[in-house]
């Protein structure tokens, strides 16, 4: 399969080819290379209607476990064999979290996970091939290789952070959840969690960063959405939400699009740590 027609965004230093456009993606929906999934966070946006042979990773039935955090290995190479990932498989995400998608591949080690550089809607608005049918491709052989600590964070790293030099713990939610007057983005608070933020967290919403039609801006455009706190120096970012999406794409955007170094996800973000009785939180 060639790929040198993908919209191609490299990090200083590195080759990646990270971002595919529609077009790209149309003329190669039918290499046996190549795996479309969508990431959402239930099944009703993708059985109304997905791209076409596509799979669905549903983000609270496949990707965590009953205390959101994230699923054990087993669970998750039994999600990549059911999707159909080789090892030289080009995975393109899309949906509510992509870049979730594509920070899972890169912590197991998947050579070749991108996003595709438009929304959902514009992929139906544009006339692109979809279908109400769930893509069922034989199953794949990616065996998940160990976890990449450069760009992961526990809640042990997020707690030994704060307050310390040298480390910025990156709060990508909205100002509501941020400041405690919510615990889910949806509005809804939670039986026994607690609202708020982690102490010495900067506040840094990733409004403003894609286009009408959901494609990325430009290196210049996303550096003004960002904080000089967040893009100047060369300490460490660790980024987080509530369920790891906003989180995950931050990390996309700071390293693979503006290339900022030494950036992890802290997968459990706000629904492990409001939820922990001894995780410490500033609220109302």
């Amino acid at each position: 399969m060639k790929t040198a027609s993908a919209t191609t965004t490299s990090s200083p230093g590195t080759s990646d080819k990270v971002l595919v456009d529609p077009e790209w993606l149309q003329a190669h929906l039918s290499d046996p290379r190549v795996r479309v999934v969508e990431v959402d966070v239930s099944r009703a946006a993708f059985d109304d209607w997905h791209i076409d042979g596509a799979v669905l990773w549903n983000i609270y039935a496949d990707l965590r476990d009953a205390d959101y955090r994230l699923a054990g290995t087993a669970a998750l190479e039994r999600l990549v064999a059911r999707s159909g990932i080789d090892p030289d498989s080009t995975v393109v995400f899309y949906g509510y979290a992509p870049a979730l998608g594509l920070w899972l591949m890169k912590l197991y080690g998947h050579p070749d996970a991108r996003i595709l550089d438009c929304s959902r809607d514009t992929w139906r608005a544009r006339g692109y091939p979809w279908s109400v049918a769930a893509g069922e491709p034989p199953a794949g052989g990616f065996r998940l290789g160990g976890e990449d600590s450069r760009i992961r964070a526990g809640r042990a790293a997020v707690h030994e952070a704060i307050g310390q030099p040298g480390t910025i713990l990156v709060d990508v939610r909205s100002a509501a959840e941020y400041q405690g007057e919510r615990f889910w983005p949806s509005g809804g608070m939670e039986p026994g969690g607690r609202a708020g933020h982690v102490p010495s967290a900067v506040h840094q919403p990733i409004d403003g960063i894609h286009h009408e039609d959901g494609s990325f801006r430009s290196a210049a455009e996303l550096r003004g959405v960002f904080a000089p706190a967040v893009l100047e120096g060369s300490g460490e970012l660790i980024t987080y939400c509530t369920i790891g999406g906003r989180a995950a794409m931050a990390w996309f955007v700071l390293t693979h699009l503006i290339g900022r170094d030494r950036v992890r996800v802290y997968d459990g973000s706000w629904a492990e740590w409001g939820r922990t009785p001894d995780s410490p939180v500033e609220g109302p």
